[in-house]
Formats: structure tokens, C-alpha cells, sequence
């Protein structure tokens, strides 16, 4: 058994400084040790697959864990190619109970959360402090 933690692109992309899919999903394989990650493309949401032993509820602006009772359409296991279809699996499930260390999820949140306000706060300087 899992759950998911639904991440915005933005946020991932920010993390992985780049909207290129290829390079995002290098990154989330290295960031995250090869545990699962989904995306589905038409609502630009990465889904992370975490125990599911992880609490349920929003965590950030842009993050929420979904617990039990979701329902949750996963991609078929070899859809692993932006363009494919609607959602793929950016890092594709190793075996059987393979799940993402919660530890790294958070990291890459964290990050990402912080990369995105950053570049925020750059886009909205005007110079004229």
C-alpha cells in the first residue's frame, strides 16, 4: 500500500531549475533515489508515492497528501515518455513496495518552495527601492 503526495509543476520545477521534462525527471530519479513519481500533464501535477503510513492533509500552498480513501488513476507501467499520453511516469516504479523516502520529498518541497518565492520576489523588483 502507498500514498501520494500531489505536488504543482511549478514547484518541482522550481527545484529542479528547469521546465525541461527530460532534466526534471533526472532530477526527481536522483533526488528522490528512484522512487516513484507520476505526472499528469494536463493538470501539471507530479504525484510522489510515499508509505502509506504518511499523514494525510495539505502540507504547503501546492502540496497535499492524499490519504486514504483517494482515488488515484495511476499511468500503465510503461508509460514513461512525455507525449505518450496525458500522465507518465517521470521516475517508473522499481518493483513492487518501492516508495520515495519521505526525508526527500520534503527536500525537494522545501527547495522548490524556496527556489519558487525567490524567483518571485526577483520577478516583482523593480529597482526602485
Amino acid at each position: 500500500m502507498f500514498t501520494a503526495v500531489r505536488i504543482q509543476a511549478d514547484i518541482v520545477q522550481a527545484a529542479a531549475g528547469t521546465e525541461e521534462p527530460d532534466l526534471v525527471d533526472a532530477f526527481l530519479g536522483e533526488a528522490l533515489q528512484g522512487g516513484p513519481v507520476f505526472i499528469d500533464m494536463s493538470s501539471r501535477r507530479y504525484y510522489v508515492l510515499v508509505p502509506a503510513s504518511t499523514p494525510a492533509g495539505r502540507w504547503v500552498p501546492g502540496v497535499e497528501c492524499l490519504g486514504s480513501g483517494s482515488f488515484l488513476g495511476v499511468p500503465r507501467p510503461q508509460r514513461t515518455e512525455p507525449g505518450e499520453s496525458r500522465s507518465y511516469w517521470c521516475v517508473p516504479m522499481d518493483g513492487p513496495g518501492t516508495l520515495c523516502s519521505l526525508d526527500a520529498v520534503w527536500q525537494v518541497i522545501s527547495y522548490g518552495s524556496h527556489q519558487k518565492g525567490a524567483g518571485q520576489r526577483l520577478a516583482g523588483e523593480d529597482g526602485r527601492g
